[in-house]
């Protein structure tokens, strides 16, 4: 089993940035990469940033590009977002999760486990 542990989270106003970080733990040596997702109330749980550890490939959703980078370190079981220019629509709980095979990387499905979130509020 694998387990994540996101932190990082908090409350900034528009324009601001915070980071956000993800530990992986137990049998993590099979994972195929990391990413984020966000859930806004009310919304779905969306695909926010990828990274395959194999060719470091990083894969974003169209409305966080520019903005929002992801990182991490597979030696570590770490992955990073850095999150920059953030606007109150980025207001969501953010949630680090494992991919262990090639798939889709923009569905949840795609995914095998999941970190509780942290919360990231934007205020205007």
């Amino acid at each position: 089993q694998v387990q994540l542990v996101e932190s990082g989270g908090g409350e900034v106003q528009a324009g601001g940035s915070l980071r956000l970080s993800c530990a992986a733990s137990g049998r993590t040596f099979s994972t195929y990469g990391m990413g984020w997702f966000r859930q806004a109330p009310g919304k779905e749980r969306a695909f926010v940033a990828v990274i395959k550890w194999s060719s470091s490939n990083t894969y974003y959703a169209d409305s966080v590009k520019g903005r929002f980078t992801i990182s991490g370190d597979n030696a570590k079981n770490m992955v990073y977002l850095q999150m920059n220019s953030l606007q109150p629509e980025d207001t969501a709980v953010y949630y680090c999760a494992v991919k262990n095979r090639v798939g889709n990387n923009y569905v949840i499905q795609s995914y095998d486990h999941w970190g509780q979130g942290t919360q990231v509020t934007v205020s205007s």
